[in-house]
């Protein structure tokens, strides 16, 4: 009874003990998972940089579109970086369920930097490295920067919205370019959505370096 009575207190206490480093940091077998993950992201990423000279265009425009239709579901496609947070991360292709656990993707159906349509970026918040854990933290006038092989692009933040998990028409792309950048809402639960909305402000073209945030 004794030895029974040891190992509950410490199975308890090694399941409390999980419960404070999720909530307090993020999910620690899914955060390991995802290292591993970005680390194969950026092989990747390095592999695409160096063939993608071919597919360049006149425009940035083009090459966007080009670098879109070329890339597959769950592929390394660039870099995301957000000072305020202290984020640096790989970006995939897809925000399926299987593509966020390798990092933030681009949503499918949208577009990318260049395009001048609707740039739309989803990543979870408690797992999986959690990489959007801090998007509550931006404030109005930060900078975002992504860097993809064909173009530099930063954006300022114009402010955040909560909308309900099937508020699907913030999807919906008009002719102008935005850059959205979505996760779950409040944390552990999937009920609404916290959007960051930011719009942009400097680009250069070819570069796999992030855009230099303006003072």
């Amino acid at each position: 009874m004794r030895r029974l009575a040891t190992l509950l207190i410490a199975t308890g206490l090694l399941g409390l003990g999980w419960v404070l480093v999720t909530v307090l940091w993020q999910e620690p077998v899914t955060a390991a998972l995802a290292s591993q993950e970005q680390h194969a992201l950026a092989t990747q990423l390095r592999g695409r940089t160096a063939r993608e000279p071919s597919l360049l265009r006149s425009s940035l425009e083009r090459d966007a579109r080009a670098y879109r239709r070329a890339s597959s579901e769950g592929e390394a496609m660039g870099r995301l970086t957000i000072p305020r947070i202290g984020l640096r991360v790989v970006l995939v292709d897809g925000t399926a369920a299987r593509d966020l656990r390798r990092g933030p993707g681009f949503y499918r159906g949208d577009y990318l930097p260049g395009e001048g349509r609707l740039v739309y970026v989803a990543g979870h918040r408690t797992t999986h490295g959690a990489p959007f854990s801090d998007l509550d933290k931006l404030r109005r006038g930060d900078r975002i920067a992504i860097a993809l092989p064909y173009g530099s692009f930063t954006y300022r933040v114009t402010g955040h919205r909560v909308v309900k998990a099937n508020a699907v028409w913030v999807l919906r792309s008009h002719r102008t370019e935005q850059l959205i950048l979505q996760t779950c809402h409040p944390r552990f639960s999937a009920s609404h959505r916290y959007l960051v909305y930011a719009e942009p402000i400097q680009r250069t073209r070819a570069s796999l370096r992030p855009a230099r945030p303006h003072p």
